[in-house]
């Protein structure tokens, strides 16, 4: 018997290097436990920016049924506050996934082309002619 296919929809915010502050206040404010912290130096991948080791890459906090993801931009990426709240979506579906990335990309800029990361089998980003980013990630069907 063939699973059904796997759709997620969460919203994924960046931060200045205050990420962790940003993680323990959301955490406190909802009562809930983060799910993940990673950072820049815990990652299974070389290169990167040495002064950016302890800055986060990665977070999650289960919110009402979603997932709020967190992260510290790298230094050398310009931050601009307020712009720095991004979409994801999460999908069994491959093919669906390059599909809304190329859709996304008209009139838009690509981030990030569609690749393979430690993190994920395919993973894109691209800011939409509306200035919206997507996170666009392949996730496992046991996923929940």
């Amino acid at each position: 018997m063939r699973a059904a296919k796997m759709h997620k929809f969460d919203v994924f915010i960046n931060f200045n290097g205050n990420c962790r502050e940003a993680v323990e206040f959301y955490a406190k404010v909802f009562k809930k436990e983060p799910g993940q912290i990673m950072t820049y130096g815990d990652a299974p991948y070389e290169g990167g920016n040495p002064a950016d080791k302890d800055r986060i890459l990665y977070a999650d906090l289960p919110i009402y049924g979603s997932n709020m993801m967190l992260s510290d931009s790298p230094s050398q990426m310009e931050f601009v506050r307020g712009n720095s709240i991004g979409m994801s979506i999460g999908d069994t579906d491959a093919d669906e996934l390059r599909r809304l990335f190329d859709e996304l990309s008209v009139g838009g800029e690509v981030q990030m082309p569609p690749q393979k990361t430690f993190w994920s089998e395919l993973y894109s980003m691209v800011t939409d002619k509306y200035g919206i980013l997507w996170h666009l990630s392949l996730i496992s069907e046991d996923v929940k």
